[in-house]
């Protein structure tokens, strides 16, 4: 196994120092001061002006400079020509919303693939190129790009309107009312902050008026009479009842045929809807309607009833319409896939990519080449074995290799930078000061939290997103951070949850170490009635006053934290013995819990039939794998099955890559994408807007006939 071990080493490490030498492009950065000009900071690094330009396309000519900007410099000084960089005219195109995959079959034609797909020949070529060169073949796989529906509504001039922030309304809620997108509500108003989301009550906001209200295309409408009082004109009619000065004269024609609104005239209007609640997402989750849905299916996909739907949205009773932002019951959060109180559709991620994406990423990683002498075998060996950063760095980035082969078969191209962190900080600020930020996707690693700080600073400044393999363990506000693995605290109120849901009137007790109690507490703010049993001097249980604690009557449930082998070892033989000691029977029944899943469980002095008998259950951030392709593809590129370390770097790498291949933008696909789910990790990332993005995904695990056992379905 060493020697299979080994020989992937010195693979991975080859790859590793292609791979470098690869990344080490000759590229520098510069502050643009105040007085400099591209000409002369063109002649200060001895480069073109045009070399520079075509460096930083952001910037078309060089009058745009301004102090403070931070430019690329190409050391190589490569000349170009001046038309490369003048931005080219073109015509507005129409971006795909997703792609789907096709295998041509015999006798299709381009075609009937364009009827079939309802597109054109020329945006099926524009997204399989080999179609310009080459006919159509029985077999080919195509991307077939999906485009949004468009309507003669989405093709009107917009109309504005001013809206009066309520309380306990955030940017997310006001434009899914209004069926824009965070960015439309940025443009609109240019004064909002883009470092905060907050929003003062009574802030006035210009949105667009909301599609829909002029009534044209609906076909059932409920209607009241209004009685027109003194004073009053159409704008403030408009305003009560939320529809267009000009949807009230097509209802009301007679307005125009008497000269205007008179006062005691009848006007019939759309029925309005009811204002005596508060929506906000304390008590309510939503969900935006999708084009050609319908009341059933909706109401089969939300798992609710029709008269429910209606009761929460009477607006419903003028007819449902695409755009629509629905209230549901915050209780079917559990039932649904929620995200920022948004309920998700479920996106598949893989016939969702676009081949014209290329994702660019670079890993930042501890392998310490600095340190190993691969002449030295045992040596190598040695260190390899011994030292946990190097196991991780290898696993997590031979997994990351299958990940990237795997990507490739679904025709995404992708962009890799590795790179040695050394462990060491100046290490690291080599490495990011050698190679600029600007054009990478996202940022894998680093593997210690004490190099975070460094990475997501730079990072933030060119709005790159750091992948952390490990869970938050800082308490500074990296807001581009993705902490990929939940923290201690999620793991530990998943199995309280589901404890608190199952729990009928067991009997529980509480076994914790000096070094757990925070997991004590918890567990006793959750259930006030569990009794803690205690520990003697040296650490170990108090088998009298524990054994006297356990009921003949009632299920035991016992609650064990700790992180030192033998204490569990020792716990679960006595709770094993424990069972059916009662005299007059098998009366004693004992179950065992743990919030905190660690080494010491699986420690070999730890009886693995104990803990099956005992139905052990625990939550992990992982789950076990058995052989599937990711294994087989793994044993086949390397000479031996995957460790823990390995699959969670396929996981994380293969997760990211997918997102960045459905959109080339890692927050904004993480608005829409909730739970993913590989070989042995979910990911599941909330953004708490201040402190970074946290993974809420884990697993509920049990013993159970001498295996591990999943107990949870999401």
């Amino acid at each position: 196994m060493k020697r299979q071990f080994l020989k992937g080493i010195c693979f991975v490490a080859m790859l590793l120092a292609s791979t470098l030498a690869f990344g080490q492009q000759k590229f520098t950065t510069h502050q643009v001061k105040e007085g400099e000009t591209i000409y002369s900071i063109a002649k200060q690094y001895r480069v073109t002006p045009y070399a520079i330009l075509q460096q930083n396309t952001e910037i078309k000519n060089s009058e745009e400079i301004r102090p403070n900007t931070i430019l690329v410099i190409p050391l190589a000084g490569v000349v170009v020509d001046k038309k490369a960089i003048e931005p080219e005219i073109q015509e507005t195109q129409i971006e795909p919303t997703g792609f789907k995959r096709h295998r041509v079959k015999k006798r299709e034609t381009l075609f009937s693939l364009t009827q079939k797909y309802a597109i054109t020949e020329e945006q099926l070529k524009r997204y399989n190129k080999e179609l310009y060169a080459e006919p159509l073949k029985k077999g080919m796989v195509l991307q077939i790009p999906k485009y949004p529906e468009i309507t003669e509504e989405d093709e009107k001039d917009i109309e504005y309107e001013t809206y009066t922030v309520l309380p306990k309304e955030t940017r997310w809620s006001i434009a899914n009312k209004y069926g824009i997108t965070i960015d439309s509500l940025l443009l609109l108003n240019p004064e909002l902050p883009k470092s905060t989301n907050y929003l003062a009550i009574g802030q006035e906001l210009r949105l667009p008026r909301p599609k829909g209200d002029s009534l044209e295309k609906q076909e059932v409408v409920l209607f009241e009479s209004y009685t027109v009082p003194k004073a009053i004109g159409l704008f403030r009619i408009s305003q009560n009842y939320g529809i267009a000065v000009d949807s009230i004269i097509k209802l009301n024609p007679e307005i125009n045929e008497t000269g205007g609104l008179k006062e005691g005239m009848v006007l019939r209007l759309p029925k309005q809807k009811p204002k005596s609640e508060l929506v906000n997402t304390e008590n309510y989750i939503f969900y935006q309607v999708r084009p050609k849905q319908n009341i059933f299916r909706l109401t089969q996909n939300l798992k609710i009833s029709r008269d429910s739907l209606f009761a929460l949205n009477p607006e419903l009773e003028n007819g449902l319409k695409a755009g629509m932002v629905l209230k549901l019951p915050k209780q079917k959060e559990s039932q649904l896939d929620v995200k920022n109180a948004l309920v998700l559709d479920k996106i598949n991620l893989i016939d969702s990519i676009n081949i014209e994406n290329r994702p660019s990423v670079m890993f930042l990683l501890p392998f310490r080449l600095d340190r190993i002498n691969f002449r030295d075998k045992e040596k190598t060996e040695g260190q390899v074995s011994t030292r946990n950063d190097i196991k991780y760095a290898m696993g997590l980035y031979t997994g990351a290799l299958v990940a990237f082969d795997s990507i490739k078969k679904l025709g995404v191209s992708v962009d890799v930078k590795v790179f040695d962190t050394q462990l060491n900080l100046e290490a690291l600020k080599t490495v990011l000061a050698q190679n600029p930020l600007m054009g990478i996707d996202a940022i894998v690693g680093p593997v210690n939290p004490n190099l975070l700080g460094e990475v997501a600073v730079q990072a933030a400044n060119f709005d790159v997103p750091v992948i952390a393999p490990y869970a938050a363990q800082s308490e500074l506000s990296l807001n581009n951070v993705f902490f990929s693995i939940p923290n201690d605290a999620l793991l530990r109120n998943k199995i309280l949850s589901h404890i608190e849901k199952i729990r009928v009137n067991e009997n529980l007790i509480i076994i914790a170490d000096d070094a757990h109690q925070a997991a004590k507490d918890s567990i006793l703010r959750a259930f006030p009635m569990a009794r803690v049993a205690k520990m003697s001097e040296d650490g170990s249980l108090h088998l009298v006053d524990f054994q006297a604690m356990l009921s003949e009557r009632q299920e035991n449930w016992v609650f064990v934290e700790t992180d030192k082998p033998n204490l569990v070892a020792s716990i679960s033989s006595i709770l094993n013995a424990s069972m059916g000691s009662a005299e007059g029977g098998d009366d004693v029944k004992v179950k065992m819990f743990t919030t905190n899943y660690n080494n010491a469980f699986e420690a070999d002095a730890v009886s693995r039939p104990h803990l099956s008998n005992l139905k052990f259950m625990f939550p992990s951030s992982y789950k076990e794998v058995g052989a599937n392709s990711f294994t087989k593809a793994y044993r086949k590129k390397f000479g031996h099955a995957p460790d823990r370390f390995a699959v969670r770097g396929f996981d994380i790498t293969f997760d990211l890559l997918l997102k960045l291949a459905h959109k080339k933008n890692l927050y904004e696909t993480s608005k829409i994408i909730g739970s993913t789910e590989y070989n042995g990790n979910r990911f599941n990332y909330l953004n708490d807007w201040t402190s970074g993005f946290f993974n809420q995904a884990s697993y509920l695990m049990q013993y159970d006939e001498l295996r591990i056992k999943q107990i949870d379905s999401k």
